[in-house]
């Protein structure tokens, strides 16, 4: 045969068939998912518990407001008593990093406290930090309620340091650091049992007068009362009279 005239045979094509695509998304992808959905329970849980109360809100509700069966919930929490554990620890977490990320940038003692008082608050108006406040750590089981009273001790530590701090630099009125601590925790905390969203005053207001008035107090300067000299209680009269014998 002519070597000419034999047909070249094209060699075999070195490029693969495209792949087809997959119905089932590859790993990372389906465990954001996951994590994006338990999320979404945790968050209209913790609305429930605010607006109702823990005890007030069944697994039912939980997944009516999510428009899911109640079956559905059970591929991302075990129960309920699970749900409000994350939805306090969220709270908790969520202010400890805050302050925390609030010392770190420095500045004096006034100005990281302040710093601190406007997460705290912030968050308290957040749902998860509104359940943290509304939602009493009694409610959750051991072993579980002694950490999470161990981080809320964390806080009350965090903002006596400070204080202590500010006393030290002359920036604070000479004071007790744990009843201040008490107070300033107890006054923005109270803010996640009153607060409404959408009400008269949005949160950064909220927020900026409680805490100017914890800091500035109601009277003016110049109005202040000269603190009154401490006087001893009377000795009951059964006790005069036995120290006259």
């Amino acid at each position: 045969m002519n070597q000419r005239t034999v047909a070249k045979i094209p060699k075999a094509s070195k490029k693969t068939a495209p792949a087809v695509a997959s119905p089932w998304a590859v790993a990372p992808d389906r465990e954001q998912q996951r994590e994006a959905k338990r999320n979404a329970v945790l968050h209209a849980a913790a609305q429930l518990f605010n607006e109702r109360g823990f005890h007030a809100t069944s697994l039912d509700d939980i997944a009516a407001r999510l428009s899911v069966t109640k079956p559905t919930l059970y591929y991302y929490v075990k129960n309920k008593d699970e749900i409000l554990l994350q939805c306090v620890s969220q709270g908790l977490q969520m202010t400890l990093e805050g302050i925390e990320a609030s010392r770190q940038a420095g500045g004096n003692a006034v100005d990281q406290l302040r710093a601190c008082m406007q997460v705290y608050a912030d968050i308290v108006m957040q749902p998860f930090g509104m359940c943290l406040i509304r939602v009493g750590d009694e409610e959750v089981p051991e072993p579980s309620r002694t950490e999470l009273r161990r981080m809320k001790s964390e806080i009350d530590q965090a903002f006596r340091r400070l204080v202590a701090q500010g006393v030290q630099e002359g920036s604070l009125a000479p004071c007790d650091p744990k009843m201040s601590a008490f107070m300033i925790a107890g006054a923005l905390s109270w803010i996640g049992r009153w607060y409404q969203p959408g009400g008269e005053y949005t949160p950064e207001q909220v927020a900026q007068q409680c805490i100017a008035t914890l800091c500035d107090g109601v009277l003016r300067r110049s109005e202040l009362p000269k603190a009154a000299p401490v006087k001893r209680r009377a000795a009951p009269a059964a006790a005069r009279k036995a120290s006259k014998k």
